[in-house]
């Protein structure tokens, strides 16, 4: 400034120099009402005007002199057109040839050349998407704000932001200070949460995570963070969710963290996640509590809240529910009736398969009402299974004749396990004398499973030729005609 008023307005005015003269010339207002002929504020204006025709070295030489320049009042200015010319040159280096292109979030966001079979397309490609992420990380955070914003409203590639941003944070937090990989995880989390999540990347979604677990972010932050990761459940994987437990605590994994995902993935309501989705996540639970189920610090509560976490409709089969519950009691032996009572209300005995009911009859560390439980639930499929066959025997038999006598001997028997198997229960108090009666009534239905396993391939050769004779019946006429 003293150069250019005792040099007859004479001064050279560069790229690291112009931000600091703008900004004086407006804070010292350097205009033509106090300057005279000599207007400091009017030279670096026209010298802005030509951004545009600055090299790309020229513009991150002017937007890193301004963000020391950032508290200034008189410097927003000249910082949003650094920012914009930055944006306007990185839009033109990564536009598509004027072939056909596409792209997707399965291609990084990458638009690919006419010969998509050319691997020195994809990499060149590639490079004209990414190529100014290794410049970028000169700026600061609040900086990198800016250009976020500015990018968002000229709707730029989301996936293309994404990966930038998960570039600048590897890229800070690697040298950085506790503060400042605190600072660069919050900014970059809550500009995350702006874009559109399936084109966010669920593995760096994970990766910053581990990062933000021991920095201690803002609650805010560790929220939009775990809403992102929630709503992309259905992609996780068992060694993603076996996160160590925070310092301090005495259970192994963060089992609260888990269940806050699940609260995410269910936010909008069970309607609104497709059944494929729902399978997946609860095939994946199923292998996560088996995986805690031993840990001996893990509360009943916990265990609960996990067991109970999905909808009954998740789960075809409760066989890995039943797996990890067994797992659990067989490891806290100190539990009391109530609490094992509890904990065994998490299975749908219904939706256990024959094996597991005979596996629990057996099972000394559940209680003995849970499998009587069990056994009632598969003598309630065998009687809907044995009414259905009964009805299509008598529609056969009152048909047809055929193998009356060479039967009566099944008929006996199937209706004398029938029997055996409809009638009350009058169990004894004893747990010896219970798991006795058990043991018996398993025996009995797998008789009966036997019986009717022989009856349907009888039935089946009867209907067959049914309707073999009907065909028969029909052509007749024709032939006769």
């Amino acid at each position: 400034m003293s150069r250019f008023c005792y040099n007859n307005g004479r001064t050279a005015i560069t790229p690291s120099n112009i931000s600091f003269l703008h900004s004086a010339a407006q804070f010292m207002e350097m205009n033509n009402s106090v300057s005279g002929t000599h207007n400091l504020l009017e030279e670096t204006g026209k010298s802005l005007k030509e951004m545009n025709y600055w090299t790309w070295s020229e513009l991150l030489i002017t937007t890193k002199k301004c963000q020391d320049l950032l508290p200034f009042p008189n410097s927003t200015g000249i910082l949003e057109k650094c920012v914009d010319s930055l944006i306007g040159r990185i839009t033109t280096s990564g536009e598509p040839s004027p072939c056909p292109s596409t792209s997707s979030p399965d291609s990084s966001g990458v638009r690919l050349s006419c010969d998509t079979r050319s691997t020195e397309s994809l990499k060149n490609s590639f490079s004209r998407a990414t190529w100014w992420f290794e410049d970028l990380l000169v700026l600061s955070t609040n900086l990198v704000g800016m250009v976020f914003k500015s990018m968002v409203s000229q709707k730029f590639d989301h996936v293309i932001i994404s990966r930038f941003l998960f570039y600048y944070q590897k890229s800070k937090c690697y040298t950085g200070t506790s503060d400042e990989k605190r600072k660069v995880v919050e900014t970059v989390i809550d500009m995350l949460y702006i874009l559109n999540w399936n084109s966010v990347s669920f593995k760096s979604l994970f990766g910053i995570l581990r990062v933000a677990l021991n920095c201690n972010i803002r609650k805010c932050s560790r929220t939009k963070l775990e809403s992102m990761i929630g709503s992309q459940m259905d992609q996780a994987t068992l060694d993603n969710l076996l996160i160590p437990s925070p310092y301090g605590m005495n259970y192994l994994y963060n089992v609260n963290l888990v269940l806050r995902f699940l609260k995410a993935f269910l936010h909008g309501g069970i309607s609104q996640v497709f059944p494929i989705q729902l399978r997946k996540v609860a095939s994946l639970m199923d292998f996560y509590i088996a995986e805690v189920a031993p840990d001996p610090c893990l509360k009943p509560s916990k265990f609960l809240a996990l067991a109970m976490a999905l909808p009954d409709c998740a789960r075809e089969s409760y066989d890995g529910i039943y797996r990890a519950t067994d797992m659990y009691l067989e490891v806290h032996t100190g539990l009391s009736k109530e609490e094992k009572m509890k904990i065994c209300c998490t299975l749908n005995y219904e939706k256990l398969s024959a094996e597991a009911c005979i596996h629990l009859s057996q099972n000394k560390n559940f209680p003995s009402k849970c499998a009587v439980q069990a056994l009632m639930s598969q003598q309630v499929k065998l009687k809907s299974l044995l009414k259905a066959t009964g009805k299509t025997k008598c529609y056969i038999d009152s048909s047809s004749g055929v193998s009356e006598t060479g039967s009566k001997g099944k008929k006996n028997e199937t209706s004398k396990q029938i029997v055996l198997c409809a009638g009350k229960l009058d169990l004894p108090t004893d747990n010896d004398k219970l798991r006795a009666h058990l043991q018996g009534m398993q025996w009995r239905v797998t008789e009966l499973e036997r019986v009717c396993m022989k009856m349907q391939a009888p039935m089946t050769k009867i209907m067959k030729s049914r309707v073999s004779n009907h065909r028969t019946s029909r052509s007749l006429p024709r032939l006769c005609s």
